[in-house]
């Protein structure tokens, strides 16, 4: 374990194998260059990189069981070159995030936390807190239709509003309008919910040109990763009436958030906790230990990611075939 990660995996790992933990090591990298040679196994926390380097330096290593859905961090390429299978963990956090999302877009429309700062200083004897903008009659694009877009669609329309989405292709089974193209989608909606994986690939993808496109009245939802969009020109085009507001759990570089959004009264953020529940953190957990656990007693990884597909091989539990 190289840092940190929630308890059910670090008793439930340290209950079945024997666990190395850098995290609470005296000396990390001395620990790391002592048991290096005997590690088959790497449990990730959330943001924790693991490049082509560190994997390098354990050359038994055969599985890494990153904590989290997104597994940006994780060089998955670089381990299926080397036959290491990644997993993450899907599902278990898709409604909880789902949930979350609904609750930063009515927040950042009917702008919920600006009244609330306005109730407690105070100011409601004054004058009434001023009219908000509303979710009625609004049309909502989404970013990245997989199991938590999928998730986030079904409950937006319980509200009555027209969906669509962008991704690499339509889907066939889905009932909501497809957009080819990024800057389309942005053209016919209100709203750009952002539920795109990170990485190189979709770095940036939300410019200047995408916020353009999305209007004066548009707002800007991420729950994915804050590399995706691009933050100067969201606080640019927040500051200047470009778009109307935005809602971001997520951020660049974490846990630093740019002045330029803080300083922003139509800007809502959140410090990444699209998942972050005692219920929903502790599923994840047990789900890293359940894929470690897994692949040891030879029954394979539950949740291999794309880039490191895994066929059983009988009676091993040894390095992948793709």
């Amino acid at each position: 374990m190289l840092r940190p990660m929630h308890t059910v995996v670090a008793e439930g790992l340290g209950a079945r194998h024997t666990l190395h933990r850098l995290d609470t090591a005296a000396d990390p990298e001395a620990l790391l260059a002592e048991v290096a040679p005997r590690i088959r196994g790497l449990a990730v926390g959330a943001q924790t990189p693991v490049d082509a380097a560190l994997m390098d330096r354990l050359p038994n290593l055969e599985i890494i069981a990153n904590f989290g859905v997104g597994y940006d961090t994780v060089d998955a390429r670089a381990a299926a070159a080397r036959g290491i299978v990644v997993t993450n963990t899907p599902d278990v956090l898709t409604d909880e995030v789902a949930d979350l999302t609904l609750g930063l877009l009515l927040a950042t429309l009917r702008r919920i936390p600006q009244a609330e700062r306005y109730l407690r200083a105070g100011r409601w004897p004054e004058a009434p807190f001023p009219l908000s903008p509303s979710l009625r009659g609004r049309r909502i694009g989404i970013l990245g239709l997989g199991r938590i877009g999928q998730a986030i669609a079904r409950r937006l329309e319980g509200f009555g509003v027209a969906i669509a989405y962008h991704g690499r292709s339509r889907q066939a089974d889905v009932p909501y309008a497809y957009h080819p193209t990024l800057l389309g989608l942005a053209e016919a909606v209100h709203v750009l919910i952002v539920v795109a994986p990170g990485g190189p690939e979709t770095a940036g993808l939300i410019d200047a040109a995408v916020l353009r496109a999305l209007g004066p009245e548009g707002v800007l939802i991420n729950v994915a990763r804050g590399s995706l969009v691009d933050e100067a020109a969201l606080a640019a085009a927040l500051r200047e009436g470009t778009i109307q507001a935005a809602g971001l759990d997520v951020f660049a570089k974490e846990p630093h958030v740019p002045a330029e959004l803080i300083g922003l009264d139509n800007a809502v953020l959140l410090p990444h906790v699209g998942s972050a529940s005692h219920h929903t953190r502790a599923a994840m957990g047990q789900l890293v230990v359940d894929n470690l656990l897994s692949w040891f007693e030879g029954r394979g990884p539950l949740t291999p990611v794309a880039e490191t597909p895994w066929r059983a091989v009988a009676g091993t539990s040894g390095k992948a075939g793709a």
